[in-house]
């Protein structure tokens, strides 16, 4: 019953076992050159400090506005790819729709470059 599944289930578990062994071998297999850079902690490009910034703290706008930009971008490809498979069976209605919504990511698109988000000052 289930002998269509086994490769299935055995590239599963050989994926599983070459991950575990990969992060169990690192490290002792991997090289040890620790340096202060390494050693610090990465925040999103800001050079960490150990007192807090000017004003609070907060953040550039530039990070959030880049954060909703990329989840923009990401959305339209993930609805842009069953267009693209199925694009052959939707016919003139299909293109119609895909058409309004890659315009209205266009527009959203030049509103925020219009408005600077896209400037990294």
């Amino acid at each position: 019953m289930l002998d269509p599944y086994l490769p299935l289930v055995l590239m599963f578990a050989l994926a599983g076992a070459f991950a575990l062994f990969s992060v169990t071998a690192a490290p002792y297999i991997g090289p040890r050159r620790y340096n202060k850079a390494k050693l610090d902690a990465y925040e999103c490009g800001i050079e960490p400090s150990p007192q807090p910034v000017v004003g609070g703290g907060r953040m550039p706008v530039a990070y959030y506005l880049t954060a909703m930009l990329f989840i923009l971008f990401d959305i339209e490809m993930v609805f842009l790819y069953p267009f693209a498979v199925a694009a052959d069976k939707l016919g003139l209605f299909g293109l119609v729709e895909i058409v309004l919504f890659v315009a209205t990511v266009g527009f959203a698109y030049i509103y925020v470059w219009r408005r600077g988000g896209l400037d990294w000052n």
